[in-house]
């Protein structure tokens, strides 16, 4: 499950940003057990990952009543000789064949309309039939009825057609208990193209636009229930075209590798394809389909092509497929050392990624959050994208330039961040004005949505700016070098924000900066007003949507930005390793200039280093009694959630401002980037003072991780320099951080921002980086510790499939820091609340698990960390990459209630209304024409939680870069 990330930023003249917050991973029903259980109206899905000699079961229990249940227990019987070997999110006993479930202590709770999952491993023989007698609290259970089977059969992935000829779409679907398949719908992304009510289910389209596709197939049931195929992209060229699939390909060594060819537009008469190495690698040639005839009845049938590698040539080679009148197609082949098996595994899984008939990019180029739309996590739709997923093409980019030496492609994933994600001097007018002596105006942020819009404080004293000044001498512009977090690439909501064209609208093409989050630590991503980063009042209410948010007199018409620090510290650590990998092939000139880049976002990234309102660090209470800070005494040196800018849209208005933040989290870190921009000459940023600042960061990032290290060893969640957000008084005997107090859950509490593991492995990943590139002895110690626990919590199955820690639950806290004499952290504990085979974070673990065992040599890091690639690598493929299903509980909120303050009235630029009545679907209607909506309304019925396949970018990008690290390191 991936992360959920949650940002915020509330504004006027001088103001001030609430909190920028993430979120990380799917949630089920927290709660603790009562002493009773309710009756119960309830259904169990039931599933397997079955090897023959044993199977994990998968259990999802959904509550049908009306009522909550409170604690819970579920009873059912096997047939066989089936054997319990351990379980989790529960605690599981058998006796004989009867096997009963009791919930945990947090999933006790399961509210009217949610589901708990539950799961365990067994052992058996012979047969394993699957249980029919599911009981909840002794009452009965009704079987979960399954969906219908889609599966989109024509075209076929990665196709090509020519514009205006017809494109076959067909589909098979199965109905199961009995029902029968009433309709089948075929979708354009989310345009409906047509409808088949009778087998075989076909559809013949000759509208398709130029360009890329993801088709998909939906599948109706006589019950009601329906399911989408998997999509399928295809391509749409303008004129007759050759097709190749795949077109990115490793060989190793004196072996072989295959593509295909095929035609887009049926011939009238036999066309011969010619295939040849036309640049590049002469090590590589073609043996096999240089010349293919194409006959007017085979034209789209796939014909191979055989790439052979001599015995000890490396390096890349362009083959091309040509035909007279047709548009050639292009294949880079890159011949890889004989080992380099996870090479070729990089090569595969990155030619699906970026295959644009995938439909992982817009037709800018631009990464989406995931292929699939309907999905809510922090971007509130799939074709939303952030500042994280440009930081995963640069990384991806960089390390395709070291497996095939073009880095090409990872200077234009700058480029294309620096044109869409970095705003521009048109996007961010009136920095001139900013004064740096008073950078905001208070605004105190809030515990829960209802209490906004919070007022504007200018009693308030504010610290000042010490880096504005430096920053601009360095660079020569009052502009900031930093990415936006929240993109809306295909505007969907219609703000349509163009560079200097502040809200353009619906009818505006190509991607609009947005904003979410705003409203205090308790506003989950359920429960947000989405918003432009340019706000003219042209939608929303009469003050645009600022008065949601702040309380003020009167409003400006302004913008602001808000950046993530974590996804422009991975840009930075991209980089580096772009400029290691280019150095180690002598071409390190070819990414110089992009590398100088990244030091430049690196300067700008020290604002995440201060106090919000630039107060002074340490034992910071009382809004008005907490001292400003008068320089670098309100730095903490820390990654912090964000930071922020904004100003008048009026050039002549005279104003604008800047923010850091106060709230620091452990999963944010990142020594590797904090020792590049210190201690790597090619990364050393311009400005008086960066360098000392990153390496001062260095070293408090380093003792960060020793004082949130609990005695498992998991990083427990973070600090604050702003108890609750307006320097409130924490609780007596808080623990500190140079002053700064603990939270176990900084930022935010829906959910708690500490329990997904992911943030464990992408922070200690880090950490690992600068232990292999340095041998830090401190970052080891982290790590040796950290490692011993994760291996502990880890199952590998013997047909490869895995558990890896997902939700953790904290106790007690890290002993106020001494950096002189650290203390043992006895008190402080995490337990694993349940687990998962998420792949993206499997990926993440298994680089962690590389980088740490090829310094330290720890051989069973070394052999999880491929059990884990190995794993997914052969059981979690599909067309798009590599993912597994999901049960969404939480797609029951789709109907949650947004808090609008009861006089606010206005409309989302598609003329959805904004009142006190609004929901989160409400606001965002769009979601009704999507493909999978009929899902979420048979949930928000009563039916069982939805479960959905998705290909995340971030995810399948570090697959990919754990496939290559592995290969780098370890192979």
């Amino acid at each position: 499950m991936a992360q959920r990330r949650r940002r915020r930023v509330a504004r006027r003249l001088w103001t001030a940003a609430v909190a920028a917050l993430a979120l990380p991973v799917t949630m089920l029903a927290n709660g603790t057990t009562p002493a009773h259980a309710a009756a119960v109206q309830c259904s169990v899905d039931y599933k397997t990952n079955d090897w023959g000699s044993g199977f994990t079961a998968d259990l999802t229990i959904t509550n049908r009543g009306t009522d909550a249940v409170n604690g819970w227990t579920l009873t059912y019987d096997y047939t066989g000789n089936q054997t319990l070997s351990n379980g989790w999110s529960g605690t599981w006993s058998q006796s004989g064949k009867s096997i009963t479930v009791k919930n945990a202590s947090w999933n006790g709770t399961i509210a009217a309309g949610a589901a708990v999952n539950t799961g365990a491993q067994f052992t058996y023989s012979g047969t394993n039939a699957t249980p029919t007698n599911f009981a909840v609290n002794g009452t009965t259970c009704a079987g979960a009825h399954q969906p219908p089977v889609t599966v989109l059969t024509s075209p076929a992935a990665g196709a090509v057609y020519t514009q205006g000829d017809a494109v076959p779409l067909a589909a098979t679907a199965a109905a199961a208990d009995n029902a029968t398949i009433s309709k089948v719908e075929f979708y354009d992304d989310t345009t409906l193209l047509g409808t088949d009510t009778s087998t075989p289910y076909s559809l013949s389209v000759s509208s398709l636009t130029v360009g890329s596709h993801s088709l998909v197939a939906k599948a109706y049931d006589s019950l009601g229930a329906s399911a989408e195929s998997t999509p399928v992209g295809i391509t749409v060229a303008s004129g007759p075209a050759v097709a190749a699939s795949p077109t990115q390909l490793g060989v190793q060594q004196g072996k072989t590798g295959t593509f295909g060819v095929t035609l887009s537009k049926q011939p009238s008469a036999n066309v011969t394809v010619s295939v040849a190495r036309t640049d590049g690698n002469t090590g590589l040639s073609v043996t096999g389909g240089s010349s293919l005839t194409f006959t007017p009845s085979n034209w789209n049938t796939a014909q191979t092509v055989t790439i052979t590698a001599d015995a000890s040539g490396t390096g890349s080679a362009t083959f091309t497929a040509s035909a007279t009148g047709y548009t050639k197609a292009t294949v880079t082949v890159t011949e890889l050392a004989a080992t380099k098996a996870y090479d070729a595994r990089f090569l595969d899984l990155y030619g699906k990624i970026t295959n644009p008939a995938n439909g992982y990019f817009s037709p800018e180029g631009i990464p989406y959050h995931s292929v699939e739309t309907l999905i809510v996590e922090a971007p509130d739709q799939g074709h939303e994208t952030t500042s994280e997923a440009y930081s995963y093409l640069l990384w991806l980019q960089a390390m395709y330039g070291k497996v095939t030496g073009d880095w090409s492609k990872f200077n234009g994933a700058w480029g294309l961040m620096e044109k869409y994600m970095i705003p521009t001097h048109a996007d961010q007018p009136a920095n001139s004005f900013y004064n740096a002596s008073k950078p905001a105006t208070y605004a105190p942020e809030l515990d829960t949505p209802n209490e906004y819009p919070a007022k504007l404080d200018t009693s308030v004293s504010v610290g000042s700016d010490p880096i504005a000044g430096e920053l601009k001498s360095a660079y020569g512009t009052d502009d900031v070098y930093g990415m936006h977090w929240l993109q809306d690439v295909d505007n969907v909501y219609g703000y349509g924000n163009e560079p200097g064209k502040c809200e353009a609208g619906p009818t505006a093409t190509g991607p609009s900066y947005i904003n979410t989050f705003q409203r205090g630590p308790q506003e989950s991503v359920w429960e947000t007003v989405p918003q432009p980063t340019c706000d003219s009042f042209k939608y929303g209410g009469k003050n645009g949507y600022l008065d949601l948010f702040t309380g003020d007199s009167s409003y400006a018409k302004q913008w602001k930005f808000t950046d993530a620090p974590d996804a422009d510290a991975r840009a930075v650590q991209a980089a580096y390793w772009a400029d290691v990998w280019a150095k180690q092939q002598g071409k390190g000139g070819d990414v110089s200039a992009t590398v100088g880049k990244a030091a430049k976002m690196g300067d700008y990234l020290r604002y995440a280093m201060y106090d919000k309102y630039f107060k002074k660090i340490g034992n910071c209470v009382g809004a008005s009694s907490c001292p400003a800070g008068t320089g670098k005494d309100a730095s903490h040196y820390l990654l912090s959630w964000y930071y922020a800018w904004g100003g008048a849209l009026d050039t002549s208005a005279g104003w604008a401002w800047r923010i850091g933040s106060s709230h620091v989290h452990g999963g944010y870190q990142n020594p590797l980037a904090a020792y590049a921009l210190s201690s790597y000459a090619d990364l050393k940023p311009k400005s008086a003072t960066g360098a000392s600042d990153w390496s001062k960061s260095l070293q408090r990032q380093m003792e960060f991780y020793q004082w949130l290290q609990s005695s498992e060893g998991a990083i427990a969640g973070g600090a604050t320099n702003s108890w609750q957000g307006r320097y409130a008084t924490p609780p007596s005997g808080t623990s500190t951080f140079y002053g700064m107090y603990y939270d176990w859950q900084p930022v935010y509490h829906d959910p708690p921002s500490n329990q997904w593991f992911g943030f464990q492995a992408w922070s200690m990943e880090r950490v690992a980086e600068y232990y292999q590139q340095t041998g830090n002895a401190t970052a080891k110690a982290v790590l040796d510790k950290w490692v011993k626990w994760a291996l502990s919590k880890t199952t590998i199955n013997p047909d490869g499939t895995y558990r890896i820690p997902s939700t953790l639950q904290w106790s007690g806290q890290p002993d106020t820091w001494n950096p002189s004499s650290p203390g043992s952290n006895a008190g402080l504990h995490v337990t694993v609340a349940d687990y998962t085979n998420d792949v993206g974070v499997a990926a993440a673990y298994a680089k962690t698990l590389t980088y740490y065992a090829a310094k330290s040599g720890d051989a069973t890091a070394k052999s999880t960390a491929k059990a884990l690639l190995d794993g997914m690598w052969s059981n979690y493929q599909d067309n798009l990459g590599i993912a597994v299903p999901e049960t969404r509980a939480d797609y029951n909120r789709f109907g949650d209630t947004v808090y609008v303050p009861s006089g606010f009235s206005g409309t989302m630029p598609n003329g959805d209304a904004i009142n006190s009545s609004s929901t989160f679907t409400s606001l965002r209607s769009f979601y009704k024409n999507d493909p999978a909506w009929s899902k979420i309304e048979a949930y928000l019925k009563g039916g069982a939680a939805p479960s959905f396949t998705y290909h995340r970018f971030w995810a399948q990008a570090d697959i990919a870069l754990a496939m290559g690290s592995y290969a780098e390191l370890l192979e």
